[in-house]
């Protein structure tokens, strides 16, 4: 491996090797990147080494692919073709063919690493899953942390096996005919072991972020940012055979350049899948709710293959819930159900009470509604609670159900987060480990303030201690233990009964040609008008989403209930989570339950 750095302004850089106690002084080339004189040696695989900048403190390597001594210790040189890849018979997988299973590698099994979570690949392709997503794994500073604060964006944190494990991981996927997804954040780096500053201009003055200072996309020496997030990317996908990138948080990369980094990467993408010939997916986190992150490049989009839409989740989730704090003020109605339901977006122009502006724009007609995730629980919509509690603690599995099947048979792209498939009650809370006391502190203090009012006492008044939450300390490593994953729930029958019922959900989603449809012109939903609203939810008792020739009945009351299906009796039962009664034009509903029926123009099943 050649050592080569870019450090556009430094007046000298060495090369430092531990092993052998050297400093090899590097030659400066035009365009501000730094290499061995000729004929000095290259890194061997497993060789320590580090960068001194203008004499400073030897550095990890900005492109380090393993931090074994952690992120303030030197990198190790990684040689990716030591793997001898076993995946050739493998197509690949586009996202919007998919359904998608997020995971935290920390949490998902004991373990808490790539290798042990291969040991789970068959549970997700008997669910029926197609890609996983794994949440970040760029090297961050300790061992427990969601990754969000990665500062070796082209390492794998050494806790989860560092970089061979995850080219085994993504083999064993492969293997299985299960496509992988890495989330990747580059619009912050984390605030412990950032040393991109030492080398260049990495980072810009002239915009803020929500973690502070913004990555330089459109300043002076750019370049080199642009080229990091890009070059990092391709890697991924080529070296590693990863199948697609989540992207954080994309309306945090600020830039006012003449072409967005996210069109350049899209490009660039697009390129590298013609050349290895299989589908590469770039799936973008936005709260923009502008459907121009998922147009063409060509069309003046930014060409993402599809994005993220939390409207699906606040809709369903305060359907379900009636909770109606924070951003949820503005769901809660049936007439909201329908609108993201059938146009994406709850905000697409309209006024947000929330933001207290208008916000987003409408979703062009004939758009394929795949190109958008949904979902009723992620990382961020579990995690971000006081208590990071699932909804499996505040709602009864008939309710689940009608959550999962709301999910499922939207005409998007469905994703799942890690248990859920068996109403785990596991929570999954903010946990970190962060060396520095000052900094631990801070997020701890900072967690306590976030939750301070806001109604989460109210909600929770048996975790409550003088009218405040007591908020799980994200430094104390009983919090990482309280959220990982208890896989033996599954040998209990009410956690089997709703994994059995995921996994028909998911069948069906895949046999029946009405249900895998994007087509947003073929869904409609419709609701009760007729009886007293529910005094949690403000809802009534039923809705009824049709998708072509399916359609999804709900009863959310706490009794049975006649649901208005025009041409019912001509109608086949293809799931229901309680037995249902078809007479007619009516399909009885047990309580707290969902069906769903089709006729002989949905497709096969």
């Amino acid at each position: 491996m050649r050592a080569t750095v870019w450090a556009p302004d430094a007046g000298a850089v060495d090369l430092v090797l531990p092993a052998s106690d050297r400093r090899v002084p590097l030659v400066k080339g035009a365009d501000g990147w730094w290499a061995p004189p000729a004929g000095e040696a290259e890194l061997a695989h497993g060789e320590d080494y580090a960068y001194s900048v203008d004499g400073s403190d030897p550095r990890p390597d900005p492109r380090s692919a393993w931090q074994p001594h952690g992120v303030h210790g030197p990198s190790r040189a990684f040689d990716t073709a030591q793997h001898t890849w076993s995946d050739a018979g493998f197509q690949g997988r586009d996202v919007r063919d998919c359904v998608v299973y997020e995971l935290h590698l920390g949490t998902f099994t004991p373990g808490g690493t790539l290798d042990s979570a291969v040991a789970r690949l068959d549970h997700l392709v008997d669910l029926g899953v197609g890609m996983v997503e794994l949440m970040p794994v760029a090297a961050f500073d300790g061992q427990h942390g969601w990754g969000y604060d990665g500062v070796d964006l082209y390492a794998v944190h050494e806790a989860y096996g560092g970089p061979a494990a995850l080219q085994r991981f993504v083999d064993e996927a492969h293997s299985r005919g299960l496509a992988v997804c890495l989330d990747v954040v580059y619009n912050h780096l984390g605030p412990a072991g950032n040393y991109l500053d030492t080398f260049g201009p990495y980072f810009t003055e002239a915009h803020e972020t929500p973690w502070g200072r913004a990555v330089n996309l459109d300043g002076p020496g750019a370049e080199g940012m642009r080229r990091f997030i890009c070059d990092n990317a391709v890697r991924w996908l080529r070296e590693f055979h990863l199948d697609a990138l989540r992207l954080d948080a994309v309306h945090a990369l600020v830039d006012d350049s003449p072409r967005h980094i996210l069109a350049e990467l899209a490009d660039e993408v697009t390129a590298l899948s013609a050349e290895v010939g299989r589908p590469l997916s770039l799936i973008a986190e936005s709260d923009l709710n502008d459907a121009a992150m998922v147009t063409p490049t060509a069309d003046g989009g930014q060409g993402m293959t599809a994005q993220w839409a939390d409207d699906v989740h606040h809709a369903v989730h305060t359907f379900l819930t009636g909770e109606r704090q924070g951003y949820y003020a503005d769901f809660g109605s049936p007439e909201v159900l329908a609108k993201v339901l059938t146009r994406v977006f709850l905000h697409d122009g309209e006024y947000s009470a929330f933001r207290g502006r208008t916000w987003g724009a409408p979703v062009p007609a004939g758009t394929d509604a795949r190109r958008f995730v949904v979902f009723d629980q992620d990382h961020d919509q579990v995690g971000n609670r006081a208590l990071g509690d699932r909804p499996s603690t505040r709602l009864d599995a008939g309710t689940l159900a009608v959550s999962a099947a709301l999910v499922l048979t939207s005409p998007y792209t469905p994703m799942l987060f890690m248990g859920q498939e068996w109403g785990t009650t596991t929570p999954f809370q903010y946990f970190t480990d962060h060396q520095d006391p000052d900094l631990a502190e801070a997020v701890r203090k900072g967690r306590t303030e976030e939750f301070s009012g806001h109604g989460w006492a109210e909600m929770h008044p048996d975790e409550a201690v003088d009218g405040e939450l007591d908020v799980p300390d994200p430094q104390d490593p009983a919090t990482v233990r309280t959220s990982t994953l208890v896989w033996d729930d599954l040998s209990e029958p009410h956690h089997a009964r709703m994994l059995a019922w995921y996994r028909r959900l998911i069948a069906l989603r895949s046999g029946v040609a009405d249900l895998g449809s994007g087509d947003l012109a073929a869904t409609s939903v419709t609701w009760d008008t007729g009886a007293d609203p529910d005094a949690r939810t403000g809802f009534r008792s039923w809705v009824v989403v049709t998708r072509g020739d399916v359609q999804v009945v709900v009863n959310l009351a706490e009794q049975p209930v006649a649901v208005p299906v025009p041409g019912a009796a001509d109608l086949g039962v293809l799931a229901e989570w309680e037995p249902v009664e078809v007479d007619g034009d009516t399909v009885r509903m047990p309580a707290r339950s969902v069906a769903i029926l089709a006729g002989r123009h949905a497709g096969a099943v």
